[in-house]
């Protein structure tokens, strides 16, 4: 039987904007299972990156459970939960979020240092498998938008995730570069068994899926 990677039980998030109470996640079960490649899509608006968010540990839902690898998520201590995250979930953000001061090298460290260890060694490796070993000493501007945003996907990779979780990684990119990007995070689930859950608003992309869900009126439907 395929082991259920992701698992979700009743989830649900809103937000209250002045008197107006807005319920984005009404009562979502979802089961991802090991290695699977799950594209989320839907309208603006519809809480595509609110439901990626609570699947990976950065919003806390106001009812239901998330399960990582059979861990409640939300059951842990704040410090469990860091450390856990930083062990088995990667993330890849539209808009990069790298250090400005620091090189390609010692962003890509950065999680291995939050852990503790020394990890230029797996970051150099990870840079390999992005194809930007030869950029490691570059700022970030000194490097394109395409070779910014595999910085992140090595960054997201480096304590080797069972889980990467990637918010429109092609948005700001321009299709030869969005499709490089692709490219590396399916062979990453192909390759090396990550799970993979991507939030997009192009069905060109979501088609290259194991399956697409689509979220509306705060549910969840099969594409």
């Amino acid at each position: 039987m395929p082991e259920v990677m992701i698992e979700t039980a009743d989830l649900h998030r809103g937000y209250r904007i002045g008197r107006k109470s807005i319920e984005v996640l009404q009562g979502i079960d979802l089961h991802i299972e090991a290695g699977e490649r799950v594209f989320l899509c839907g309208p603006s608006g519809a809480g595509k990156t609110t439901l990626l968010y609570t699947l990976a540990g950065l919003e806390r839902p106001e009812k239901g459970s998330v399960r990582i690898h059979g861990k409640d998520l939300y059951a842990m201590g704040r410090k469990e939960q860091a450390a856990f995250r930083n062990r088995e979930i990667g993330y890849v953000f539209q808009n990069f979020h790298l250090l400005p001061e620091l090189t390609a090298l010692e962003n890509v460290a950065v999680p291995g240092a939050i852990a503790g260890h020394d990890s230029s060694v797996l970051a150099m490796k990870a840079l390999e498998r992005v194809g930007l070993a030869d950029r490691a000493d570059h700022l970030p501007a000194e490097l394109s938008g395409g070779e910014q945003q595999r910085v992140a996907i090595a960054r997201a990779i480096v304590n080797e995730p069972k889980v990467l979780f990637a918010d429109e990684p092609t948005g700001n990119l321009d299709s030869r570069n969005s499709g490089d990007v692709m490219n590396i995070l399916m062979d990453l689930a192909t390759e090396h068994g990550v799970t993979l859950v991507v939030v997009t608003h192009d069905p060109a992309l979501a088609e290259r899926g194991d399956r697409t869900l689509v979220i509306r009126d705060g549910a969840i439907h099969t594409g």
